[in-house]
């Protein structure tokens, strides 16, 4: 493992949003849904998440994530990801949402 020091880890703007509409991907080349996510002053933006193995679309709806929004844009397929939703893998390698305990405002910083 590399480590990084304070300014480093201060560029990456992990950020909480509200996940506004969920869809299918059926493109993709892994399972995964197209989230529209609330990020407050830095607005809605669309991205892919290989998700669907622990959540259904209405039970996404709503929930806070934690995202990285200062990465650059990602072409998946005929779709442009602007953010990279986080989680970690369970033993499956399936992804469970990074999560939060309670209410943040949209677009808050993770300090």
């Amino acid at each position: 493992m590399e480590e990084i020091n304070w300014s480093e880890f201060e560029k990456v703007e992990l950020r909480a949003g509200t996940i506004l509409e969920v869809f299918d991907f059926p493109e993709a080349r892994k399972p995964a849904y197209k989230v529209k996510v609330d990020f407050g002053e830095f607005g809605v933006k669309m991205s892919s998440a290989q998700i669907t193995k622990h959540y259904t679309k209405e039970e996404l709806l709503g929930q806070q994530i934690i995202a990285v929004i200062n990465f650059p844009k990602k072409q998946i397929g005929k779709f442009m990801s602007e953010f990279l939703v986080t989680g970690f893998a369970d033993e499956n390698g399936d992804i469970v949402l990074t999560a939060l305990r309670g209410k943040v405002p949209n677009g808050a910083k993770m300090a």
